[in-house]
């Protein structure tokens, strides 16, 4: 008898963020999780920013991750349907990851039914009102020719500076500003939510990252909008068994 019945979402896990105690014990949490849910897991959704950093070269890989990358090959190989969407940490996926690792990556928006749910499924950094800012810098980095050129520059110089920007934005943000922010995030979401169903009736369930702030609203008649608390320091994740969306805490045993 298939066990694999259910659907797993989460988000922001930030692997290999210099503002961990350890690195290596915030990926072993997240393969520890993974293995969990591997017997019962028909479809897994990684909804962005699952690296704190990622840039993939033409012929070199950037070092790290291994044993998450082996967690999800692993899982792969055994037939679960893994669904990767970058968010603005880890933009630049290319086609090492998804043909080495046997997964799907997406950017953007998902629209999709799952389980017999009609779900739409987003970073959260793509839709709604974002400051200008922001989207400057969000389509500088998705432009092709910026990309190439930044290719070019030496991994020595790119990577520690990625890694110490995210670190020092992380630093900067004191817990009550950045609760407030999240918490503004998940209101434009939420208003997001609320225009897109207005023309698209038949939408579920409204799924975001991004934001790493924690809530659940209904809109409509019977849709609802979830945005995840980030698996930083909240560890949450969502359950779809094809009937009810458990929003969860994952307690490592």
């Amino acid at each position: 008898m298939d066990r694999r019945r259910n659907a797993y979402f989460l988000s922001d896990l930030h692997l290999g963020a210099r503002y961990f105690r350890s690195a290596h014990e915030a990926e072993k949490r997240a393969v520890a999780f993974l293995d969990h849910i591997k017997d019962d897991a028909a479809e897994i959704y990684l909804l962005g920013d699952v690296l704190d950093y990622w840039y993939e070269y033409r012929y070199v890989v950037p070092k790290g991750f291994v044993r998450f990358f082996g967690k999800l090959a692993e899982l792969a190989d055994n037939g679960v349907k893994i669904t990767w969407l970058i968010g603005n940490h880890d933009i630049w996926i290319f086609d090492y990851l998804p043909s080495e690792l046997g997964i799907e990556v997406a950017d953007g928006v998902l629209e999709k039914d799952i389980l017999g749910k009609r779900f739409f499924l987003s970073h959260g950094d793509g839709v709604g009102r974002m400051p200008l800012p922001f989207r400057f810098m969000r389509a500088l980095f998705r432009n092709r020719f910026c990309q190439w050129l930044y290719s070019g520059i030496h991994p020595r110089w790119t990577i520690p500076f990625a890694l110490g920007w995210s670190r020092s934005s992380r630093k900067r943000g004191a817990q009550d500003y950045a609760a407030e922010e999240g918490r503004k995030g998940a209101e434009r979401l939420q208003s997001f939510a609320e225009s897109h169903l207005a023309d698209f009736q038949r939408t579920d369930f409204y799924v975001f990252g991004h934001v790493h702030f924690q809530s659940r609203k209904l809109i409509g008649e019977c849709s609802e909008v979830i945005t995840l608390g980030g698996w930083i320091s909240d560890f949450d994740y969502l359950k779809f068994d094809g009937n009810r969306l458990d929003l969860c805490k994952w307690r490592q045993e």
